[in-house]
């Protein structure tokens, strides 16, 4: 039997951004409730709302878009793995409760527990994790927080680290009530033209 396990937040106004960015808003341009024969909406967000993956040209000059980066990453065999690790801080390989066997690594930390509410003192990457875990074969890095580095990081030393690896980035995931394991992970971007970033429907699959 197969489970899917829906891993993204719920896309409504009420999400939160971040700070600065354009929030989600959707228009009704024709509406069935006012007499007219269907319905049809339009929306305005940021790129980078609710789980996403970044683009490297969010992060890299020479980086490319999003529209133009290979699906292999976003969908096979995943680990969710906990980091014991305090709100604000960094993860480094020690903080990981297991050992890596798979080349996607989503990490549930529990630093930012509801994506209606930000708070700004979310966990995060640190480039010493993103060395390591390229260094065990690991080809994308899930979080479940708005950033692999921490918000008020300027340098984001860990996308830098995730650059120089050619790695993927899923942001804003919702682990909280997925045990640690091995699934097969689905999350795909849109094919958004030179575009920084990437809403997914993230899921995983569990046989």
């Amino acid at each position: 039997m197969t489970t899917l396990i829906d891993i993204s937040p719920l896309i409504s106004p009420r999400i939160g951004v971040w700070p600065g960015d354009t929030p989600f808003e959707r228009e009704m341009l024709m509406s069935m409730e006012q007499g007219q024969n269907y319905d049809l909406s339009t929306v305005r967000t940021t790129l980078h709302l609710g789980a996403h993956a970044d683009a490297p040209n969010h992060y890299h000059a020479q980086g490319m878009g999003i529209g133009e980066r290979s699906l292999d990453f976003y969908f096979g065999p995943c680990q969710v793995i906990t980091a014991e690790v305090s709100q604000g801080g960094r993860i480094f390989p020690k903080d990981l409760q297991g050992e890596i066997h798979s080349p996607r690594v989503l990490i549930k930390t529990g630093t930012f527990p509801d994506p209606e509410n930000w708070n700004t003192d979310f966990a995060a990457c640190s480039a010493t994790l993103i060395h390591d875990l390229h260094h065990q074969g690991c080809r994308l890095v899930g979080i479940d927080t708005p950033s692999v580095d921490p918000q008020e990081d300027k340098e984001l030393e860990s996308h830098q680290a995730i650059a120089e690896h050619d790695m993927a980035i899923l942001e804003g995931l919702v682990l909280a009530e997925v045990p640690d394991g091995t699934y097969t992970l689905c999350a795909f971007p849109l094919r958004l033209e030179n575009a920084d970033a990437s809403p997914v429907r993230a899921v995983l699959i569990k046989n």
